[in-house]
């Protein structure tokens, strides 16, 4: 799971870089004061009260008089805003609230992230000293003394109470997400749209269109589901180093971790690219219930061995999740979409299958008759017997005489014999083995 971020924002010169040391606990970031020394965004891992998040500090943000050098300043910013979770937004005390203040603080609103405000340079605090930064409207003002470290502590206690609602939030609703993930301009915004059966995201030819996750509430057969659009993945070279899209891809990543079930979109007309093999694997590496989409299917000029063709080269390209089953369809036209939401449902299904452990142990035992695993060192593997473990993904623990003895080929001989006997289309399984004495049996 991918740690929340947080994003230190403010004018220029208002203390981000010193309340960013005294959170991260040491001396990273520059604090001068002199406008614009922090240039770059600049990350650590930081904690309180048990709860690890990465913080960010960002160059000063200025809304009048912007030279270039401001702007660029202005884009980093823009970037971590568009990154983080949470914002701290930092004002300075002694300086009192310019109009900058009040048009970053109407900006910032518009980004619809939790803000906690943080009114630095109290050295001497006296509540009247907050009473005017309510006006910015922005709820409850912090202040803090970042270089003496006063009032810190209570600014990272409501940061923590943010992760705990956010997290509160995610796992009350039941709505199952799905996160649509895919090379630029393969037609995810379309299939979204498709699905929830309006225009909902914009729909364009240039790649690049979507540039951060988007989020789409819709119901099929009176259940809650939530689609994720996410930016277009480029191959990493195509990227510059600094701009908004290198940064939304990290987005993307985000939602896959808050995703239920995973659809990689192809274009079914075009060959089946590294990059496609790239993506899949990212999501393959998440261990969720994963649907694999051929879209513009209508474009696709076919024979009576079309399907079979392209499924035959996806197997072979995609060997490393051999649970995956193909859809085929327009988002387009909406020719074969009523196949899709089964095919989801079935993958989530799946993954969350719990299946009798008797009969899982008799599928083992005649596997391992079968084919017995070859002996290392004069010694044989035995295999006692096994549990299920979890779901999401399904995971199983096998004990054995010595887990030295265990293959990675011969456990993927068990999970494809597992396969055969148990439906576990759509998902990945996970087999770990322990060690287990005979006389302790």
């Amino acid at each position: 799971m991918s740690l929340p971020v947080v994003a230190i924002v403010g004018r220029s010169n208002v203390g981000k870089s010193t309340l960013f040391n005294r959170i991260v606990g040491k001396r990273i970031s520059i604090a001068k004061d002199e406008m614009g020394v922090t240039r770059d965004r600049i990350y650590a891992t930081a904690s309180w009260a048990g709860h690890d998040f990465t913080l960010i500090d960002t160059g000063g943000i200025e809304t009048k008089g912007i030279d270039e050098f401001s702007k660029e300043i202005e884009k980093q910013a823009d970037i971590a805003i568009a990154m983080c979770d949470i914002i701290l937004y930092v004002v300075d005390n002694q300086s009192g609230i310019l109009p900058a203040d009040r048009e970053l603080a109407e900006r910032l609103r518009k980004s619809k992230k939790p803000i906690v405000l943080v009114v630095n340079k109290l050295d001497n605090y006296k509540e009247e000293d907050l009473y005017d930064f309510y006006s910015l409207g922005l709820g409850e003002p912090f202040g803090v003394s970042s270089i003496q470290g006063k009032g810190v502590g209570d600014v990272l206690d409501r940061v923590v109470s943010l992760f705990k609602e956010r997290k509160e939030e995610k796992s009350k609703d039941g709505v199952l997400k799905i996160a649509i993930l895919g090379k630029p301009n393969v037609g995810k915004s379309s299939l979204v749209n498709r699905i929830a059966g309006e225009e909902r995201v914009i729909v364009s030819s240039v790649a690049g269109t979507t540039r951060d996750s988007i989020d789409v509430p819709f119901k099929y057969n009176k259940r809650e589901y939530l689609l994720i659009d996410t930016a277009g993945m480029r191959k990493k070279r195509s990227i510059d180093e600094e701009t908004v899209e290198k940064y939304s891809i990290y987005r993307t990543l985000d939602s896959l971790k808050r995703a239920d079930v995973i659809v990689v979109v192809f274009d079914a007309s075009q060959t089946i690219s590294e990059q496609d093999v790239k993506i899949c694997a990212l999501a393959h590496n998440e261990e969720k219930p994963i649907v694999i989409v051929m879209n513009k299917w209508d474009k696709v000029e076919k024979d009576n061995n079309s399907m079979a063709k392209i499924t035959a080269q996806l197997e072979k390209d995609l060997a490393f999740m051999n649970y995956f089953k193909p859809v085929y369809l327009s988002a387009l036209t909406g020719k074969k979409l009523d196949k899709l939401m089964p095919a989801i449902n079935e993958a989530y299904a799946n993954a969350n299958k719990k299946v009798s452990i008797g009969s899982f142990n008799d599928i083992l035992q005649s596997a391992y008759s079968v084919t017995a695993p070859p002996i290392k060192k004069g010694k044989k593997l035995r295999i006692f017997y096994a549990t299920q473990s979890g779901v999401c993904p399904p995971s199983f623990v096998l004990f054995v005489n010595d887990t030295s003895l265990v293959t990675d080929n011969y456990l993927r001989y068990l999970e494809n014999t597992i396969r055969k006997s148990i439906d576990f289309t759509g998902t990945p399984i996970k087999l770990t083995v322990k060690s287990k004495r005979e006389e302790d049996l």
